[in-house]
């Protein structure tokens, strides 16, 4: 009886189907599940399953780097490859080198992902679009240099806007190195700012020939560049991801070129425009300069010898009338104690007590005040309101000073 290890047995499973011509090459269709999609290594595990059954399946980097969309949980495809075992787990699988979406095409596929991931950030939005400009003075133009549509754009602007100069930016417009080349020629353009509108474009071609426009570099490229960019890719029919997020979708390159290029009417139209607004500058201008040749000319006025004297006599006019109303309140309060002063001498008056029935004795001109100032035999003079009397004493009477 032989004896066998987990590996040897593991070993000896694997090489009975690595030698079975009909396992070196399957085409298996399936519903993905369990994906996990290692970004480091870029390895995709997952698991084919149908109604009944379940197979694990890996696809290493290098031919995952080749799918042209994005495997998701769920998604119907169908895969090639090899199956064998993985020794160290002693289970089977399938290898997968290439993987197609059922029932649509993986470039529509990967169009469709990128279309609804960049339209959830917002990159086609109407409020991110710029608008070109009337005039511009230069355009540049991104696209191959040997195709019928350089020729057209060409043709179209030396045509209608011979004023305009033509910056190029010769580009692969397909293949491998395509995209990122039309991705570079973006951002200098809007690294030097070297154009005031960008054509972007290249002829018609199978989706396969356009592909490098649907790229998501080129898609953030044209986003972020703060030149105005027109999209002319393909015909009528065609769409890629460039036009959705271009400012301006062009049907073909030779309506691009019309687009940035204004005609007669549009220059005209632009003439006025122009014209209109010098005027307003000028008028404008002009009402500005008055306003600050009024301000210059009130301020000499206002600093000349004659405004200056005719200020100080104002303001000696001024002086004068304080000193004039000064003077006329001093005097009225001086009257006003005038008058009370001469109320109350009046109301002190010994003509006032007399005429209110009292009398006053004067011996020798000195007024008598008390008894003892007299003696019987002398002659006193008593003053009445109406004249005097000249009496002699008789008889002198003391009392206790109540009268």
């Amino acid at each position: 009886m032989t004896v066998l290890t987990v590996s040897q047995l593991n070993f000896y499973i694997k090489s009975l189907m690595d030698n079975d011509e009909n396992l070196r090459s399957v085409y298996l269709k399936g519903e993905i599940s369990n994906l996990t999609d290692h970004y480091r290594t870029g390895h995709i595990y997952l698991s084919l399953k149908d109604e009944k059954c379940t197979l694990r399946g890996v696809m290493f980097a290098g031919n995952a780097s080749r799918l042209r969309f994005r495997p998701e949980n769920g998604m119907k495809v169908l895969v090639h490859g090899y199956v064998s075992v993985y020794n160290i787990s002693g289970q089977y699988q399938i290898y997968i080198d290439d993987m197609q979406p059922e029932g649509i095409g993986a470039l529509s596929l990967a169009f469709e992902q990128l279309k609804r991931k960049l339209s959830a950030e917002g990159l086609f939005d109407d409020k991110h679009k710029k608008p070109l400009p009337v005039l511009p003075e230069r355009i540049g133009v991104i696209t191959s240099p040997t195709g019928a549509a350089v020729q057209d754009i060409l043709r179209i602007l030396s045509r209608r806007y011979p004023i305009g100069e033509i910056v190029m930016s010769p580009v692969l417009v397909q293949g491998e190195n395509a995209a990122a080349e039309l991705t570079k020629a973006v951002r200098r353009f809007d690294r030097l700012g070297c154009a005031d509108v960008i054509i972007i474009g290249r002829g018609g071609g199978s989706a396969e020939d356009l592909w490098a426009f649907n790229d998501e570099s080129l898609a953030r490229a044209i986003y972020d560049c703060r030149i105005p960019v027109v999209s002319g890719v393909g015909h009528e029919t065609d769409f890629t991801i460039c036009d959705l997020v271009a400012d301006v979708r062009a049907s073909t390159p030779s309506a691009a070129a019309e687009i940035v290029s204004p005609g007669e009417g549009e220059l005209e139209a632009a003439t006025d425009l122009l014209r209109d607004k010098l005027l307003h500058a000028m008028q404008h201008r002009i009402i500005m300069e008055r306003a600050v040749l009024d301000r210059l000319s009130d301020v000499m006025h206002a600093n000349s010898p004659g405004a200056q004297l005719t200020e100080r006599q104002l303001h000696l006019d001024h002086l004068s009338d304080q000193l004039l109303g000064s003077y006329r309140s001093y005097l009225a309060g001086k009257r006003n104690d005038l008058v009370s002063l001469a109320s109350g001498l009046d109301a002190l008056s010994p003509i006032k007590v007399i005429t209110r029935g009292y009398s006053i004795a004067v011996k020798n001109g000195k007024t008598v005040t008390s008894v003892d100032q007299t003696e019987n035999g002398d002659e006193l003079e008593i003053i009445l309101k109406d004249g005097s009397l000249r009496c002699s004493v008789i008889e002198r009477k003391k009392t206790d000073g109540k009268i």
